[in-house]
């Protein structure tokens, strides 16, 4: 089974602002985003990663070098993890977009919401991209394999909705935080939502056991009764 850690890029002056940044470049982290990408970077030091990839946004690619630094991983970019592309949208206050009809359709019907102007994309593009971008990096790195997704907070929340088999409708319901972790744990049968919207638990679960203490049994199946969690 192949594990992902899904990290949302720290907090920026764009969120603090109230404006939907999307694709515009310069975005960068404030001072609270680089102590929170600062302190993920130490929860996880002890993890192992078999890579990280980011979204190609300066927020996200900040993000991701610090969760690299010290690691012998290098960032790689996948433009398929990168923000929605909310065309029209993007750049404009929070406050006036509210006003906009299309604002109720993102909230109550998202797999019907397309972002106008030709830059715009609809939500059911943005998971359907980020989630092939999951399971192809899951295919490349191999069954064993811990890595790490830097992106943004709807990206994230598609691939958790696909996850946890929900409808692209229902993904307003998930939260996903700056500098959060989530985290899926993906099998021949179905994903695990191992953790979601995580901004300071302990995360030494996350760390491989040795081979030989591996399970033998299906790594797909359910613990019927659910288990005794994970050993101490």
């Amino acid at each position: 089974m192949t594990t992902v850690l899904l990290l949302r890029h720290g907090r920026t002056t764009a969120n603090t602002g109230g404006v939907l940044a999307g694709w515009t470049p310069g975005v960068r982290l404030d001072e609270t985003g680089t102590a929170q990408v600062q302190a993920v970077g130490e929860r996880l030091a002890k993890v192992p990663l078999a890579a990280i990839v980011s979204s190609p946004l300066d927020r996200c690619r900040q993000t991701a070098a610090a969760l690299a630094d010290g690691r012998e991983v290098e960032v790689q970019t996948d433009d398929r993890l990168g923000e929605a592309r909310y065309g029209d949208w993007t750049g404009r206050a929070l406050k006036d977009l509210v006003k906009d009809p299309l604002w109720k359709v993102v909230q109550q019907h998202p797999s019907a919401a397309v972002f106008p102007g030709p830059e715009g994309e609809g939500l059911a593009q943005t998971q359907a991209r980020a989630v092939a971008a999951v399971r192809e990096w899951n295919a490349k790195l191999g069954p064993e394999a811990v890595w790490l997704a830097c992106s943004h907070g709807d990206v994230i929340k598609a691939i958790l909705a696909d996850a946890l088999g929900l409808h692209l409708d229902q993904f307003q319901r998930i939260v996903v935080d700056p500098a959060s972790i989530s985290v899926v744990t993906y099998t021949e049968t179905r994903p695990f939502v191992v953790r979601m919207n995580d901004t300071g638990g302990d995360v030494s679960a996350l760390i491989p056991p040795p081979r030989k203490r591996r399970r033998r049994t299906a790594s797909s199946d359910a613990v019927v009764g659910g288990g005794a969690g994970t050993p101490a």
